[in-house]
């Protein structure tokens, strides 16, 4: 028995956010009915097809789904999703601003009807405020939340590499639709949450909005180094690898220049005698690191690193996390059935020993429409004629 079995998620969901917060309940048992568009889907099936033939944003995150496709423009649609709430315990949409509400999904519009349900709302901005009409993609939010200015080099700014808005919205919404969930358990009543993209990413960001606190210098763009640590970041080594490392404290510091750099006297060079005064003279000590390690190999200069207990990583590409021995070593690939055939996917982090996580199918377009429309009561004649109207 998984944690969520019984429980029925209706997502009027595109692209990344609701997904993936969907998604992860569908891992811990819930019935997830995705509605879809006819014809073309999500959006984020066409994004790319680099997953035998499928988008590698969709498979991420649609997998243990069922696909329903309607024409929400339609009478005939929208009568179908009230029929779904009718026996679903959570709305998750993160439609255009004010669209649910304009369609009669909004958590006003169906709380005296449906007192039980939640309504989870992902949006850019929120609910209201100035900016709640502005469109919101994860990269325009991760400028409009300062981390495009504390991220990437002195002289260009970027963007992290991964839908990290997305995710931090998504994140959010599959944790306070569990408390939601327990919440009902205890008062019998549904709630509204009301889940911004900027509010999620703000709050990631609040170690620089700290050091940033009452005007203070926010941290510098260091590349991926580290803002005011150092040395904290990427180094190359001899036989052109890079390694990362980072050291914490003084100790560590001793210990790195007696035992890796081997150059104990470093220690008491009065250039580098205290986590400030190396972070303000990195010019005059990367050059001394990377000359000791030139004449390492990557292993070397990581069994060195290991050996000092310096906290050191290889800086893998995508190939090489596909085939990470400790992913490997702990089980953490699952086989998943898709329209074009099995594909390999992570399975959910941190799930108890109790319960194996749900790891069903990605969907097709509309796979589950018939099947859905019975359930609730719909005969073939009235499904062949909702398909001839375009409403399905």
């Amino acid at each position: 028995m998984r944690p969520l079995d019984g429980v029925t998620v209706v997502a009027l969901e595109h692209v990344i956010a609701a997904p993936f917060c969907t998604r992860q309940l569908a891992d811990l048992g819930a019935r997830v009915i995705k509605i879809e568009r006819p014809g073309v889907g999500d959006p984020a099936r066409a994004y790319d097809d680099r997953v035998k033939g499928l988008s590698s944003h969709f498979v991420w995150t649609n997998r243990s789904k069922e696909s329903i496709t309607l024409d929400l423009k339609q009478a005939d649609a929208r009568e179908i999703v009230r029929k779904l709430l009718a026996t679903a315990d959570v709305l998750v949409q993160n439609l255009a601003p004010g669209a649910a509400a304009r369609m009669g999904f909004s958590y006003e519009l169906l709380k005296d009807e449906f007192p039980r349900l939640i309504v989870c709302d992902v949006s850019g901005y929120g609910a209201d405020g100035p900016y709640r009409d502005k469109k919101a993609y994860d990269l325009l939010i991760q400028s409009e939340s300062g981390l495009l200015s504390i991220t990437g080099t002195p002289d260009t700014p970027s963007k992290a590499g991964c839908s990290i808005v997305d995710i931090a919205a998504g994140m959010y919404a599959y944790t306070n639709i569990l408390a939601a969930l327990i919440h009902r358990g205890k008062t019998g009543k549904g709630c509204n949450i009301d889940v911004s993209m900027l509010e999620s990413m703000a709050e990631w960001m609040s170690f620089p909005l700290y050091y940033a606190y009452d005007g203070a210098t926010p941290p510098a763009r260091a590349g991926a180094s580290h803002a005011t640590i150092y040395p904290y970041g990427p180094f190359p080594v001899g036989d052109g690898q890079v390694v990362m490392l980072g050291l914490q404290n003084e100790r560590e510091w001793v210990v790195f220049c007696d035992k890796v750099l081997e150059q104990p006297d470093l220690e008491t060079d009065p250039r580098f005698s205290s986590s400030t005064r190396r972070s303000n003279a990195r010019s005059e000590l990367y050059p001394i690191i990377v000359e000791a390690f030139s004449r390492l190999t990557g292993a070397q200069v990581v069994k060195r690193l290991d050996e000092a207990q310096i906290g050191n990583a290889n800086m893998n590409d995508m190939d090489q996390v596909w085939h990470h021995a400790q992913l490997e070593a702990r089980k953490r690939w699952a086989e998943v059935d898709t329209p074009n055939g099995k594909i390999l996917a992570m399975r959910p982090p941190g799930m108890p020993e109790s319960f194996n996580a749900r790891m069903d199918p990605i969907p097709a377009v509309g796979q589950h429409t018939d099947a859905i429309l019975a359930e609730i009561g719909y005969g073939e004649t009235e499904i062949a004629r909702l398909r001839a109207d375009g409403a399905i």
